[in-house]
């Protein structure tokens, strides 16, 4: 994987697979992945005060932040705003008295990922969340599924590109097929032919 982004320069959203942390460019963690996991272990254990008080913390903070993004969309120049909240939330955790095994574990994963969770404020367009990289690969999952070996690096490489277009023109809303019909080699050209 290293070998394969060495070149990439923009910022890698992804989920905590730790892998991804010898990759060297900025990183965005999915803040859903982590909320999951907060909200998983506070419904094993409804009464711990330390946890619900965290979940309730992040939850506000998020909450304020996707507002920002349903009005403003993923703009730095909106979402800069919120560096002050995420300020107060991590001198709230590092100074937060605390007990409970399960805080503990939170506060220094919070802690250690702290420039990785909040990188989609500094920059425009960088979701906060991996959910369409996660919805983009269902296709190529279901067909791995189903199929125990594909026809090799080139199959496999076919399949991507055309998983790709299709992804792009579902993402765009135009039709796949139209596109393809159509001969052209840029969607957006395509897309620009069809409001004519």
């Amino acid at each position: 994987m290293r070998e394969f982004l060495k070149d990439f320069s923009g910022v890698l959203v992804s989920d905590f697979y730790a892998g991804y942390e010898s990759i060297p460019c900025h990183q965005q963690k999915c803040l859903i992945h982590l909320m999951r996991d907060i909200n998983n272990d506070l419904l094993k254990q409804p009464f711990n005060s330390e946890l619900r008080a965290l979940a309730s913390k992040f939850g506000a903070l998020l909450l304020s932040i996707v507002n920002t993004i349903d009005e403003a969309g993923l703009m730095r120049k909106a979402l800069i705003k919120h560096r002050s909240e995420v300020k107060v939330f991590y001198d709230w955790i590092e100074n937060k008295e605390c007990t409970h095994a399960l805080f503990l574990h939170y506060k220094k994963r919070f802690l250690k990922n702290r420039d990785k969770l909040f990188t989609f404020l500094e920059h425009d367009g960088v979701p906060w969340n991996n959910n369409n990289a996660e919805h983009a690969i269902k296709a190529f999952a279901r067909l791995r599924n189903a199929i125990e070996k594909l026809n090799g690096e080139q199959g496999i490489n076919e399949y991507l590109t055309l998983l790709s277009v299709c992804t792009t023109c579902e993402y765009k809303g135009v039709s796949m097929l139209g596109f393809l019909r159509s001969g052209l080699n840029s969607i957006d050209e395509y897309i620009k032919l069809c409001r004519k």
